[in-house]
């Protein structure tokens, strides 16, 4: 009887583990029922033209299979970032895929919580990456007063899903939020 119970219990976790990741294809690429991809312009988008985030914020902008269709199946999505001057991405983890991100320009400071409560943090400049791996606690800030920084982040899902934490008491007080709002 023991035993019965540990193979349901192992085929259940069997079951979780493989709902949780995207799906695999079985053809090139999926193509969602009425979109037709019998051109180019299916596998191109153009949603992160002149975006800039509204002044003395952080902003973003998602490219994941809700926006752009061609992603469907194919385990990767991306986000434009900005960060005009100081400000935060806060406390947040992706529950679906690990993200690596590039500084294209400016200065950013990252960090992220592993499951032992320790802090993982990088001062990250131009043409830098950090990656930061699947439902981990992370965040960015742009310390500076002066300069936005400007950073792509790719996923390792068409769709990583994004969870907010509450900033009050996630941050190590040396990386307290008020500290770059003074």
């Amino acid at each position: 009887m023991v035993t019965m119970k540990l193979v349901v219990v192992l085929m259940m976790t069997t079951v979780v583990a493989v709902c949780a990741r995207d799906p695999e294809l079985t053809t090139d690429f999926a193509v969602p029922v009425g979109m037709n991809a019998s051109t180019g312009d299916f596998f191109t988008f153009t949603g992160l033209r002149n975006f800039s985030a509204a002044p003395n914020t952080f902003g973003s902008k998602k490219v994941t299979n809700v926006e752009f269709p061609a992603l469907t199946g194919l385990g990767v999505g991306m986000t434009l970032l900005e960060y005009k001057p100081n400000t935060l991405n806060p406390p947040h983890i992706h529950p679906r895929g690990s993200e690596l991100t590039y500084v294209m320009t400016g200065d950013l400071d990252v960090g992220l919580i592993d499951s032992a409560n320790k802090l993982y943090s990088a001062q990250l400049q131009a043409g830098d990456l950090f990656v930061f791996p699947q439902g981990l606690v992370h965040f960015q800030i742009n310390m500076s007063k002066k300069q936005s920084v400007r950073a792509i982040s790719a996923f390792g899902s068409s769709n990583a899903g994004t969870i907010s934490l509450p900033s009050v008491g996630i941050l190590p007080s040396a990386l307290k939020i008020e500290h770059y709002y003074a």
